[in-house]
């Protein structure tokens, strides 16, 4: 039996993004012994995609990462007014759930 796993979906992002990169790498060294002009071009190009994808996933990642401690700030600044809101955001879509 498959054992069922539970992750925030961030990190099921990144888990999968980064095997997905690993996948890429173990491609480009298996076909580094590939000779002729269209393997290396096609070997270049990846590698350059493959690059261009870190980079923005890194930054993709950090930009997260800013806002999740931007709104804990904010919550942790104004508890009482963020409880209200889910409260009310609670009370608004129950009453749209039992006009059904």
């Amino acid at each position: 039996m498959q054992e069922v796993t539970h992750r925030a979906p961030r990190e099921q992002l990144s888990a999968e993004l980064q095997s997905i990169i690993e996948d890429v790498e173990a491609l480009i060294s298996a076909t580094a012994s590939e000779t002729g002009e269209k393997a290396s071009n096609a070997r270049a190009k990846v590698k350059d995609a493959l690059e261009k994808a870190k980079t923005s996933y890194d930054a993709i990642e950090g930009k997260a990462l800013a806002h999740a401690r931007a709104t804990d700030q904010v919550i942790r600044r104004h508890p009482y007014e963020t409880l209200g809101i889910a409260v009310a955001a609670g009370l608004f879509i129950g009453l749209l759930i039992n006009r059904r």
